[in-house]
């Protein structure tokens, strides 16, 4: 346990313990207070490792079993390259953001686009985040809920559930009550924490997780391969006209989603001992999320070539044709659905703390308020049980929602407020490479959604 004196010491400038948090709504308590204040035990700083596997878990969740789908609309060296070339935008993206809250001491995204455009904007920022959040922890309990209990398709054909397959069909076996155990047993205790420094060790687990879906589809390629199973993946997309142009752009949503994690980034860095950390951090998460992406995607595609469905993890239902293929594809399947588990309360953390900034813009920080703090995650909670139960599909959504939100908060908000520029701290290149990112999401984004909706537009008049 470090020791604080009580001493006065000389000045550190890379460290937070001894700064004061300047904002009244920062959404984190401070690393060290005073006892009869807030009844919380000395917390004396987050570790560059629980940091890392905190802000890569925010990364990698549903987006990641799109990616392959990706390389099949692009084609393999479009879609790698278009993969790396967002983690590179991220990073800068990221580094505005750090650069400017530095600037203004400024501790919460919210605030930070705030201090920009004044309340409009802070307000803009939280609603894109709680929209945003909101849907993707809908779509991780969906998720969740396909892969143990089962679902139907579109078509009408039912895949079975993990414990649909093992233990067959029971009532503790079906959705409702999968969905009901997890969210009572699991989501609701790991949402309880206050500090997301708290989350670490759950999300070095769910990284994990992710790594073990990826080692056993390098596996299974390998295998393939080896037996002559997999032929030459398409390299380039194919087009043929100009709606297959428009096509392209769809992937545009997923991509940027996948590296989504700008609204945790802030919250990482007020919890941390060293805050000179923050970039080594943000650096690191990237890479190692980039790298797994890049591995999932190539060898995802590379096994299912142009069978390759949007979730790829539909494609481990079937006969792999290897030997264990049905243990292997539980596996995959299992551990998945466990991660998405101990995603939940990483982006949960988020939520939560914007929505209090929407509801309660003036109250005391929200830590500080048991219950306040207790209703809204109630209410939140109860909330994502019941879209996950009652809206059986909210894929479309879910692009639609990628192409405005998740567009917003990863480019276009940490661009504006680079151009913005209210310290005078921004560099000619920020400033091109801020309009380069704004005019490139818009016009992508503008395109993917003309596409899903003409898509969606044609595919109901062919239905009738």
């Amino acid at each position: 346990m470090t020791i604080v004196s009580v001493e006065p010491k000389a000045k550190k400038t890379k460290s937070r313990k001894s700064k004061p948090v300047a904002d009244e709504k920062a959404p984190l308590i401070p690393k060290t207070h005073e006892s009869d204040d807030s009844g919380f035990d000395d917390f004396n700083g987050a570790s560059f490792s629980g940091a890392v596997f905190n802000l890569s878990t925010t990364i990698i969740g549903a987006g990641i079993m799109a990616l392959p789908a990706t390389l099949k609309q692009l084609g393999l060296v479009p879609g790698l390259l278009a993969i790396i070339f967002t983690a590179f935008l991220t990073e800068k993206s990221i580094g505005f953001m750090l650069r400017i809250s530095r600037a203004g001491n400024i501790t919460s995204y919210g605030n930070l686009v705030g201090d920009s455009f004044g309340k409009f904007g802070k307000v803009l920022v939280q609603i894109c985040i709680v929209v945003n959040n909101i849907g993707m922890l809908i779509i991780y309990t969906i998720i969740i809920g396909d892969v143990i209990s089962g679902t139907a398709s579109s078509s009408g054909t039912h895949h079975t559930g993990v414990l649909e397959g093992w233990f067959g069909v029971h009532w503790w076996t079906g959705r409702t009550f999968i969905l009901l155990f997890t969210t009572v047993a699991v989501f609701a205790p790991l949402s309880c924490f206050k500090r997301i420094d708290s989350l670490r060790y759950t999300s070095a687990l769910s990284f994990a997780l992710a790594v073990v879906f990826l080692v056993i589809a390098v596996g299974i390629s390998i295998f393939k391969i080896a037996i002559g199973g997999i032929g030459m993946p398409r390299l380039f997309p194919v087009i043929t006209d100009v709606a297959s142009v428009f096509e392209l752009f769809t992937v545009t949503p997923v991509i940027v989603t996948a590296y989504l994690c700008h609204f945790n980034v802030n919250p990482i860095d007020n919890e941390l001992e060293d805050s000179s950390q923050i970039y080594g951090i943000v650096r690191a998460s990237l890479g190692l999320c980039a790298s797994v992406y890049i591995l999932i995607s190539f060898f995802g595609f590379l096994l299912f070539g142009e069978g390759t469905l949007d979730d790829v993890l539909a494609n481990f239902d079937t006969d792999l044709g290897i030997p264990f293929s049905s243990v292997l594809n539980d596996a995959v399947r299992f551990s998945y659905a466990a991660h998405l588990v101990l995603v939940f309360p990483v982006v949960f953390f988020s939520v939560r703390i914007n929505l209090d900034g929407l509801m309660f813009p003036s109250a005391r920080p929200l830590v500080l308020d048991n219950f306040r703090f207790a209703s809204i995650t109630i209410g939140l909670i109860v909330a994502v049980f019941l879209g996950a139960n009652f809206i059986p599909s909210i894929w479309d959504i879910f692009q639609f929602t990628g192409a405005t939100a998740a567009a917003c908060l990863s480019f276009i908000f940490p661009a504006s407020i680079t151009l913005r520029d209210r310290y005078h701290i921004a560099t000619k290149k920020d400033k091109i490479l801020s309009v380069f990112m704004i005019v490139l999401a818009l016009l992508a984004n503008v395109v993917a959604i003309y596409s899903d909706a003409f898509s969606l537009i044609k595919n109901s008049i062919t239905k009738r």
